[in-house]
């Protein structure tokens, strides 16, 4: 026998896929032949060239980038992004749009407020709780970009569709719902991604820039501040964060050379948000918290009759090895984070609990 595995639903730090686990354990003493551990390895050296090169053009693909695109990655996560965005493209004088639709958002927002910038809210969904995704936008056009948050993941709401901005460059938060879908990445500047939730593990973040972006940086700004610094050295000018990117680009591995690329991947996702969203439907026991329009396919958010049956459901989900259910602190209720690693059979035993759940409790 093996390890105890639970099934997790945790929304971040999340579940990896297996594979990569054993992968990652399979070569921790000695990686390549080097005789030393990824986390030993000089990040100058060509065993840590290959993995950063390889993740880059793994992304490349899977995402079908052009060459205007370069892919960067950083530390200080997506938090970290809230304020350079501002700070790297929003001069004085002008403005940005902020699409709010619930925590990570207004996060955003107040980052480059702090900052003194002049940000306008063309659309939020705060006067309903944020429980849907805002349509028929206005955007301004004279705004040097908008900024949206692509997957909610404390609300449960997503974009199934990205906004039409005209000519404005679209940035996005995609920290929660990267790698979950195809999309076409023409319109965005710049787009980015905490890897915790669906690529990877704490410690980097993903940042996809378009060449043009670059061109609007001050050359003012602090030097690790700046994106260029990052795009002119291939995300090397200081030590980037090696195991953290070595394991994003195993679970890109995963994603193209297991899955099969992200279109199969979206029809494994669909699948398991149809199983659970399905089964909370017919229920009278259970509800959803979000809109049926916008709900999340990575993030279902979910409230039972009173939150004593709340907690009881989340310790007695734990004892049946289904962990990671507990809703955000700040919105209560319970959520299960079925990121792109978290497997059918995982949906479907939580599925089965809830049945059985329900039927001692109801």
């Amino acid at each position: 026998m093996g390890p105890k595995r639970i099934h997790n639903f945790n929304a971040g730090p999340a579940a990896l896929p297996r594979a990569v686990l054993e992968e990652i354990q399979s070569e921790f003493l000695d990686f390549k032949g080097s005789g030393m551990s990824i986390t030993e390895v000089s990040h100058r050296s060509k065993w840590f060239d290959e993995v950063i090169n390889d993740a880059i053009e793994r992304t490349r693909r899977l995402l079908n980038l052009s060459s205007r695109y370069q892919v960067l990655f950083l530390q200080g996560g997506a938090s970290m992004q809230f304020c350079m965005i501002p700070m790297n493209f929003l001069a004085d004088g002008r403005t940005a749009d902020y699409v709010n639709t619930g925590t990570w958002s207004t996060k955003a927002i107040k980052e480059a407020r702090i900052q003194g910038k002049t940000v306008q809210v063309p659309a939020s969904s705060e006067d309903r709780n944020f429980a849907y995704i805002p349509r028929k936008i206005q955007f301004s056009k004279d705004a040097v970009y908008a900024h949206i948050t692509s997957n909610n993941t404390i609300k449960g709401t997503q974009w199934d569709a990205f906004p039409d901005t005209g000519q404005v460059p679209l940035i996005a938060d995609m920290s929660s719902d990267i790698f979950s879908r195809p999309f076409d990445v023409e319109q965005f500047g710049l787009f980015y991604a905490g890897a915790q939730k669906n690529m990877g593990p704490a410690g980097v973040c993903m940042v996809v820039i378009r060449d043009d972006m670059l061109d609007l940086i001050p050359g003012n700004l602090p030097t690790m501040l700046k994106y260029s610094t990052f795009a002119e050295k291939n995300s090397m000018f200081n030590t980037p964060p090696c195991f953290a990117v070595y394991t994003v680009q195993l679970v890109l591995k995963w994603l193209e050379e297991t899955i099969g690329g992200l279109e199969k991947m979206a029809a494994i996702n669909q699948r398991k948000a149809d199983l659970i969203y399905g089964f909370i439907d017919n229920s009278r026991f259970y509800n959803g918290t979000a809109d049926p329009d916008s709900r999340s396919l990575m993030n279902v958010t979910f409230r039972l009759p009173n939150e004593d049956l709340e907690k009881k459901f989340v310790a007695d989900a734990l004892v049946n090895d289904l962990g990671g259910l507990k809703g955000h602190r700040s919105v209560g209720g319970c959520r299960a984070s079925i990121y792109n690693p978290t497997p059918l059979q995982a949906v479907e035993a939580l599925v089965d609990f809830m049945r059985h759940f329900e039927s001692q409790n109801g």
